[in-house]
């Protein structure tokens, strides 16, 4: 006997037996601790006059009040939820959603990724500096010391969208090389004059291509396309210009988004081909991504910078410089590991009045045996301050024999005095230990950076220092630790440098005001430094 069953899109319509319930109060489902209620508290106390003046007063009212929306992406944020469209089904089936929204419809996915990536642009970095505002008004930051630390997470680019700075110039140097010599031809064949510099590549190109057409429509030329068409001459010279011109404005563009970089991303132009700390392959594959910095003040992050740069060297100055525009706030103490320390740092440290607690770039190295042996750094050799000179440990003098400048990628320039060994023959360490070269030994010494080296060496091996150390391991680095590893954010959903920076903007609110919730129920608040330890 066949089955009649009939099924409906409606599901009510199964006339199931069920208990008529009334409609509960979700009030009285969400836990008194629970976090939500926590966060729905505090950003209601920010002024979200910066968001509101992104919508247009002109149309239609938002589906979502945008401060409500804005508690929605937070909280997200803070639960590990990312994506546009887990985001709305967790409105529709999470109950700690559903007091959020207190009754509104919940959105779909789409107005939450326009919201996230169009709305949240002019306004995010505000909000963010609000809450970090209200932390430090009310003690639970101190805003004594700042713990600064970066990482690399990649891009949503796909990782074969790569684009070199060294290949294009050799492509486009090759070509132009080619297209002189066709240029000849060309002038010669047509009797023209046309000129080709790199200089001014594009307009010559479109040049030279308008005078050979005009020419092929003064003879009378009909251009011919497809097999078995056998195309004159002026032709194909004609279309060989129209194809350098179309790859050298490839070529400029390509040019134009490298911005002092050695390499972007088709897809993602603002991301960097870097190393990033997962490589499960162990094969140095570089991949698209963002140079991410953060500072921390008693376990809160209080900045995030979003940067291209490889390494973290060059971060310092801009990050610090846009932290204390937010916030609002200058630090008097700056705790950084050996990544951070050159020259231009130190010295900008302290005209800004701060105090550089930044780890020496050989401070590990020294506490090896090993570097002992290693005859040929300056450090293993004695300066003599009368003389202004060193000693190396075979007796042989190195004498300062000049000066020479050095420009770093940020447009600091730094002094080095140049010092040479008077005679490294029959040395025993000569072309190994010492120096490759064939030579004398050579030495690069800045005295500037020997000097604040020292100064901040006596600063993280002080007491305070010390303290400092550990509580920059711990903070900071545990900060990354629970966005990375506990939150599981490894790669950004959307590209751009604006929209990276909104994404990560959202988690560490999610990640303060999650702090904030542990530290009210464990009865740390204000609690800024741990305390060190001996074993």
């Amino acid at each position: 006997m066949p089955n009649t069953k009939k099924y409906h899109k409606n599901y009510t319509e199964f006339c199931d037996t069920y208990q008529l319930v009334l409609p509960l109060n979700l009030e009285g489902l969400i836990p008194t601790d629970e976090s939500v209620r926590l966060l729905s508290h505090m950003l209601e106390e920010l002024d979200y006059h910066s968001l509101y003046q992104a919508y247009s007063r002109e149309g239609r009212n938002p589906a979502v009040e945008p401060s409500l929306m804005f508690k929605i992406l937070v909280y997200a944020y803070s639960q590990g939820i990312y994506s546009s469209r887990k985001i709305e089904q967790a409105c529709h089936r999470d109950i700690n959603f559903m007091w959020l929204l207190a009754g509104n419809k919940a959105p779909d996915h789409c107005t939450i990724a326009r919201f996230r990536t169009h709305f949240l642009q002019e306004a995010c970095e505000d909000l963010f500096g609000q809450l970090a505002r209200i932390l430090l008004e009310s003690e639970e930051i101190s805003g004594q010391n700042l713990f600064v630390d970066g990482t690399k997470i990649e891009s949503r680019a796909n990782k074969y969208t790569f684009v070199w700075k060294k290949a294009v110039g050799k492509q486009e140097a090759r070509m132009q090389s080619q297209l002189k010599e066709r240029m000849t031809e060309i002038n010669q064949e047509h009797l023209q004059t046309l000129a080709f510099s790199p200089d001014t590549a594009v307009s010559d190109l479109e040049s030279a291509a308008a005078r050979l057409d005009e020419k092929m429509q003064s003879q009378g030329i009909q251009p011919v396309h497809g097999r078995g068409k056998r195309k004159s001459r002026i032709q194909r010279d004609k279309e060989y210009l129209e194809k350098c011109l179309a790859r050298q404005k490839r070529y400029d563009v390509h040019k134009k988004n490298f911005k002092g970089r050695n390499s972007y991303s088709k897809t993602d132009p603002d991301a960097t081909f870097m190393h990033m700390k997962d490589d499960h392959m162990r094969n140095a594959q570089l991949k698209p991504g963002y140079n991410i910095q953060i500072g921390v003040d008693s376990e809160y992050i209080v900045g995030v910078g979003v940067f291209p740069d490889r390494n973290d060297t060059n971060t310092l100055i801009p990050f610090l410089t846009e932290l204390e525009r937010t916030l609002g706030h200058k630090y008097n103490s700056v705790t950084a590991d050996a990544g951070y320390e050159n020259e231009e740092n130190y010295l900008w440290l302290e005209k800004e009045g701060r105090t550089a607690y930044i780890k020496p770039l050989t401070y590990e190295k020294w506490k090896k045996r090993s570097f002992k042996k290693e005859v040929g750094r300056r450090e293993n050799m004695t300066y003599i301050e009368e003389a202004d000179c060193y000693v190396c440990t075979q007796g042989r003098i190195l004498w300062n024999v000049g000066k020479r400048k050095k420009t770093s990628v940020t447009g600091y320039e730094s002094r080095q005095d140049i010092y040479r060994c008077e005679d490294c023959s029959g040395c025993p360490h000569f072309g190994g230990k010492c120096t490759r070269s064939k030579k004398e030994k050579q030495l690069y010494v800045s005295k500037i950076l020997i000097e604040k080296r020292a100064v901040s060496l006596k600063n993280i091996t002080s007491k305070e220092g010390i303290r400092y150390r550990m509580n920059r391991s711990i903070q900071v680095e545990g900060a990354f630790g629970v966005l990375k590893h506990d939150y599981g954010f490894n790669r950004f959903l959307t590209c751009g440098k604006i929209k990276v920076k909104i994404e990560f903007l959202l988690l560490c609110m999610g990640y303060n005001i999650n702090k904030l919730h542990a530290k009210i129920q464990g009865d740390r608040l204000r609690s800024h430094l741990h305390e060190t330890r001996t074993a």
